[in-house]
């Protein structure tokens, strides 16, 4: 099975080796056909520390690292 990918913008970048990144996904309401937007943040592994707050980074999904840590920074988008 394929890991999945998301891009998202990087909201946190307070701990060591770890930042938060902000995915957003549109879709259109299935009752009123409007366009909604929705954002979840996922925490992502960054073993460099390389990642700023603002920038917008691709995020690949992999085995657990911690509790909270299920996936990996791939490159900066």
């Amino acid at each position: 099975m394929p890991k999945r990918i998301l891009t998202g913008t990087v909201t946190s970048d307070k701990n060591e080796q770890t930042i938060t990144v902000s995915v957003e996904r549109r879709f259109k309401h299935p009752l009123l056909q409007k366009t909604v937007r929705k954002s979840k943040k996922y925490r992502a592994h960054d073993a460099e520390n390389k990642f700023k707050v603002g920038d917008t980074v691709r995020i690949e999904e992999c085995a657990p690292i911690s509790k909270t840590k299920r996936w990996t920074v791939v490159v900066e988008a």
